[in-house]
């Protein structure tokens, strides 16, 4: 029973955060519990608990679907570049020569995907990067943030923002070549054209 109740909440967990990521269930829609247990087929509790998830990860506001301003974004975005340009510089100064391989292949592997092996691949960069700050608080602080970085992530890559990849490949670089501050400031630089490119696709 138990192992199906935990099945249940996956499910609602993973079709909610679907329907808002992809943009089926806009910015301010109200979630009712008993319209979605119906939907999804599941009863009310998986979905109390998925709601509960959602809301934790930043998703869901008081059981409305999130309508970030420019203001939130803007704080989203500045968490990842503090996180972020200083992991890629312990990447430059720690990261192993297979790991450095790992990133070429996400980068490669976001080449030629769909849309949604594109988010994944760069997902993959990212995490990489994360890893190696070797700071479990940073590294649970992002995990925290990541339904809402998917949900940037998705739009980047689906209104296909210029020189994406580009960037990856001399961030990659600088890592490669252990350039510490370059890494750094070309983390730092790549998630501000995000936002940028973010806030134009909202406006």
């Amino acid at each position: 029973m138990e192992q199906h109740a935990g099945t249940a909440q996956l499910l609602a967990y993973e079709t909610i955060r679907e329907q808002i990521v992809t943009g089926s269930y806009p910015g301010g829609m109200k979630l009712v519990e008993e319209r979605l247990a119906e939907e999804i087929g599941v009863s009310r509790t998986p979905i109390r608990e998925a709601i509960r998830r959602l809301e934790q990860e930043g998703l869901i506001k008081r059981k409305k679907v999130i309508k970030p301003t420019e203001q939130d974004m803007r704080h989203i975005f500045q968490m990842r570049m503090l996180i972020e340009s200083h992991a890629a510089k312990m990447a430059a100064t720690y990261m192993l020569v297979e790991d450095i391989e790992k990133l070429k292949d996400s980068i490669e592997q976001a080449k030629t995907g769909t849309h949604d092996e594109i988010v994944k691949a760069n997902k993959r960069f990212h995490d990489l990067i994360v890893k190696e700050s070797r700071n479990p608080i940073m590294i649970e602080t992002v995990d925290k943030m990541q339904s809402i970085i998917y949900l940037f992530s998705r739009a980047v890559v689906f209104h296909k923002r210029p020189f994406l990849l580009e960037e990856h490949e001399q961030i990659c670089e600088a890592i490669r070549n252990r350039e510490i501050e370059e890494a750094g400031r070309l983390m730092e630089k790549h998630l501000e054209a995000d936002l940028e490119f973010t806030l134009n696709i909202v406006k």
